[in-house]
C-alpha cells in the first residue's frame, strides 16, 4: 500500500512538472517567422537596426510626407510586423511615416525566448533612436498592441515619444500570466500561478516586479491613449482602467464594446482609424501648432 502511495506521489509530481514545463514553453517559446519575402501592397523599405545585444531588429519602413509625423508600430505577442500592415496603410494615407518592427524572438528578429517586455523593450528603444536620428525635425509617436505596448512602456529612451497609443496592455505580469492560466486551464489554473511566476522569474533571470507596465506608465512622459475591449479575457478592462487612472495627463481612454484581445483595427474599422488619426494628428503633426 505504501509503495503504491509513494508511486502515486511520484507520478503526480511528474505530471505537474511536465505541465508546468509545457506552460512555460507555451508562454515564452520564440515565434520566428520569415516575412521579408512577402508580397505586400505597401511600398516598404526593409531595414535592420542594431541593438545593444549585438543583434539586429528587423523592420519595414514606409516614407510619408515631411511634417506629418512618424509612428513606430509594434505588434502583439507571438505575432510579427505583418500585424501592423493595415495600420501602416491607413496612417500612410494620412501622410504619416511608419516603421513596423519585429520584437525580440518574433518574426525575423532573433531571440531565444519571449520575455514579456524585458528584451522586447530594447527593440523599441533601438527603433526610437533610429527614428530620432533619421528624422530629427519630426515628432515621433508609437502604437503598440499587447506585448508591443508593454515593450513601449518598459523601453528606456533617450527622449520620450511625443504621443503613445496602448492597445490591450496588461498592468502587471502577474495578471497577464494568471489570465492565460485561467484561459487554458480554467479557474483552477490560478493555483499554479505562484510556481509559474517563480519559474518564469528564474527563467528570464529578472524579478517579475520589473516587468509591470503599470509601475512604469508615468515614465512615458507623453500623451497616451489607452484602448481596451469589454470582452478581453487576456487583458481585462479593469486592468486598462487602472493603467489609465495611474497615468499622468494628457491621457485618453477608449473602451471598445464587444472587442476581445485581438486586432482592434480589424474589429473597429473606421472608428478605430478616426480615434488613432485624431489622437496622432493633434500631437504629431506640425500644422496642429
Amino acid at each position: 500500500m505504501l509503495q503504491r502511495f509513494l508511486l502515486g506521489i511520484v507520478v503526480f509530481i511528474f505530471v505537474i512538472a511536465t505541465l508546468l514545463f509545457a506552460l512555460i514553453a507555451l508562454l515564452t517559446g520564440s515565434a520566428p517567422t520569415s516575412v521579408s519575402a512577402l508580397a505586400i501592397d505597401l511600398p516598404v523599405e526593409s531595414i535592420e537596426i542594431p541593438t545593444n545585444d549585438n543583434t539586429v531588429t528587423h523592420g519595414w519602413f514606409n516614407q510619408g510626407k515631411p511634417g506629418k509625423g512618424v509612428v513606430l508600430l509594434v505588434h502583439s505577442m507571438r505575432s510579427n510586423r505583418v500585424e501592423m500592415l493595415t495600420r501602416a496603410r491607413f496612417l500612410g494615407e494620412q501622410g504619416y511615416t511608419t516603421l513596423m518592427i519585429d520584437l525580440y524572438a518574433h518574426g525575423e528578429t532573433p531571440g531565444e525566448k519571449i520575455t514579456f517586455g524585458l528584451r522586447e523593450s530594447e527593440n523599441v528603444a533601438a527603433a526610437a533612436n533610429y527614428l530620432r536620428t533619421r528624422f530629427p525635425q519630426e515628432r515621433i509617436g508609437a502604437l503598440g498592441a499587447s506585448l508591443g505596448g508593454a515593450a513601449i512602456v518598459l523601453a528606456k529612451l533617450n527622449k520620450p515619444f511625443d504621443a503613445v497609443i496602448l492597445e490591450s496592455v496588461h498592468g502587471t505580469l502577474k495578471e497577464a500570466i494568471d489570465n492565460r492560466l485561467k484561459l487554458h486551464l480554467g479557474d483552477h489554473g490560478s493555483l499554479l500561478l505562484p510556481i509559474v511566476l517563480f519559474q518564469f522569474s528564474f527563467f528570464i533571470d529578472t524579478p517579475i516586479s520589473e516587468l509591470n507596465p503599470i509601475s512604469r506608465i508615468n515614465d512615458l512622459n507623453a500623451p497616451v491613449l489607452f484602448i481596451s475591449g469589454t470582452h478581453d479575457v487576456h487583458t481585462t478592462q479593469s486592468e486598462i482602467e487602472r493603467m489609465y487612472e495611474k497615468a499622468i495627463k494628457p491621457k485618453e481612454l477608449w473602451i471598445v464594446p464587444g472587442a476581445q484581445h485581438f486586432n482592434m483595427h480589424s474589429y473597429a474599422g473606421k472608428t478605430y482609424e478616426e480615434y488613432v488619426t485624431d489622437f496622432f494628428g493633434f500631437y504629431l503633426q506640425h500644422d496642429s501648432d
